[in-house]
């Protein structure tokens, strides 16, 4: 299977956002990676998840804590394979074949492909990203020379990959709870504490660490950002241990560890009162990562119940053939088609954001931020719903393990986690509405996105229906105190998703054709339709155009 040539939306995205040129480059790269990513990479998938999950090597014979992480070795090959292709070298440096910078559509086209495989392998190149950025944007000259060659190497130094440690046992979500300690010791620093849930640890060169300082007020705004290097000079374990890997339900290919700081040498970087503020810029980077990860599996989710519905037979005819599972496929390939879009137009404005070149303004930043807890949200929650209706599809083989269904259950799970749960995000959204009345920026947008769309493309009313529903919740929302607004903040986030992800599918019906017109006007029925008990087959009637790409639409 070649995941890109299965998704002829992913193309058809591009074509929008990249150039000409870096169009017709990126197609043959994506084409030869989706082909691997279908094959051989899942391949390394199912062993990995199966039998070669990484392991703990914590002694050495001796008896000596080395802390070190067994990684099978189809897990090396396709780090290597992944990292050589610039998933994320790209973002910050030419690509040789077209004397250009790429830029993070491209790379999250890769992640797209990669996560389809297996999100595990996925989540250490997020981490990778994060890493770059921050050092990039913000490492000294010093550092940057030293270890950024490393975090962008595509073959031709040795590579390092990057982590973020935030996560504390007493803080969790609440960060300004953290109690990591950094010592001033000459030209670095001295780290002590742990971190509870350290992604990548044992496999990473270098991490970025959020500490406190000697006499750094408490919360978020006493933390400051560290570059801390797995091995020391002489290639020792740098003053650190591993107390444990996590035992997790999925993405079981990436090691995440209890990590211990006994003195690790690490580098401050950037203002040391802007530590946490760094970090959440990479994480706004991270959110994204996690939605693409999450329209991967909802893309795979719906490639397995469409090959299943096609092969396997009952009561003498082929599943496909069943009313009930033509609308499961509809629905489906609707909402992920719709995702997809969401997130890219998102990347779209992100990418324009962390181009730190361009003159970026407060409310571009505010509606960023904005539209990345939306989609990172949804993308999420669909991502289990996906994979559930993919184990109904195939009945009882979608609960075995020799089915790829339950490991798309299992690493579905957590995304709905990493990088800021539901909860979270709700209240993202209150503090820009509050802060930067995002809610303004976002109606106008919408406003202004909705008015380049030809009126006979597809219902807009009922889009400009659902902003001025959101303005009147708007409205009674800062009347309340705030203990009700941050109850119903979600309630506000979910109307805010349906109004962005209608504007996004008709922006597509005006450019992709009739089958593009059928997918808007399906997902408009589908999320504004009050009547959910309609007693209505237009699913069966675009059943040829939308799953099998026919031309020809029914009336």
């Amino acid at each position: 299977m070649n995941f890109y040539h299965e998704d002829p939306n992913l193309p058809f995205l591009l074509k929008r956002y990249l150039d000409e040129d870096f169009y017709k480059w990126a197609e043959k790269e994506l084409a030869d990676f989706g082909e691997r990513c279908g094959t051989v990479i899942d391949e390394r998938a199912v062993h990995t998840d199966r039998e070669g999950q990484p392991k703990l090597i914590k002694y050495d014979k001796m008896g000596n804590d080395i802390s070190e992480v067994w990684v099978n070795e189809g897990y090396k090959k396709t780090v290597e394979e992944t990292y050589n292709r610039g998933i994320v070298a790209y973002v910050h440096k030419e690509i040789p074949d077209l004397g250009q910078k790429g830029n993070y559509l491209y790379s999250y086209a890769q992640g797209y492909l990669l996560s389809q495989a297996e999100p595990g392998f996925y989540c250490p190149v997020t981490l990778t990203m994060a890493t770059a950025y921050l050092l990039d944007h913000y490492g000294d000259e010093e550092l940057k020379k030293k270890y950024l060659p490393h975090v962008l190497s595509t073959g031709e130094t040795e590579l390092y990959e990057g982590a973020t440690f935030l996560t504390e046992r007493q803080g969790g979500s609440d960060v300004g709870a953290n109690e990591t300690k950094a010592i001033k010791e000459g030209d670095h620093y001295r780290l002590y504490g742990e971190k509870y849930f350290a992604s990548n640890a044992g496999t990473c060169g270098v991490a970025m660490v959020l500490a406190r300082c000697e006499g750094a007020p408490a919360g978020t705004k006493g933390l400051s950002l560290f570059l801390v290097p797995w091995r020391k000079d002489d290639g020792k374990v740098n003053d650190l241990c591993i107390r444990r890997l996590k035992d997790k339900l999925g993405v079981r290919a990436v090691p995440s560890a209890e990590v211990v700081f006994d003195g690790s040498i690490a580098y401050l970087v950037g203002d040391p009162n802007r530590g946490f503020y760094y970090m959440i810029e990479a994480l706004n980077l991270s959110r994204l990562c996690n939605a693409i990860a999450s329209v991967g599996i909802m893309q795979r989710a719906f490639l397995e119940a469409k090959q299943y519905a096609y092969k396997r037979e009952a009561f003498r005819r082929q599943l496909k053939d069943f009313p009930m599972i033509k609308e499961s496929l509809v629905n489906l390939k609707v909402k992920q088609e719709v995702e997809l879009s969401s997130v890219f137009s998102a990347i779209s404005l992100f990418d324009r954001v962390m181009n730190k070149s361009e003159h970026v303004t407060k409310e571009a930043e505010a509606l960023n931020r904005l539209l990345i807890a939306l989609v990172k949200k949804e993308s999420a929650e669909q991502a289990v719903r996906f994979a559930h209706e993919a184990i109904e599809m195939h009945g009882g083989n979608g609960y075995i393990e020799d089915f790829v269904t339950p490991r798309l259950l299992r690493d579905a799970q957590v995304l709905t986690v990493w990088e800021g749960t539901a909860n979270i995000l709700g209240l993202e959204v209150l503090r820009l509405i509050s802060k930067y009345n995002v809610h303004k920026l976002f109606i106008d947008k919408i406003t202004h996105d909705l008015e380049q769309i030809a009126d006979d493309v597809g219902d807009k009313d009922r889009v400009y229906e659902g902003m001025e529903q959101l303005k009147n919740k708007i409205a009674q929302l800062m009347k309340m105190d705030e203990a009700r607004q941050t109850l119903h903040c979600k309630r506000i986030a979910v109307l805010m998703t349906a109004i962005y992800e209608s504007m996004i599918a008709l922006q597509d019906a005006s450019v992709g054709g009739a089958r593009k017109r059928a997918v808007a006007k399906i997902f408009l029925k589908e999320t504004w339709e009050t009547d959910k008990c309609e007693l209505s087959d237009l699913t069966l009637r675009y059943f040829d155009v939308i799953i099998e790409h026919k031309e020809s639409v029914k009336a």
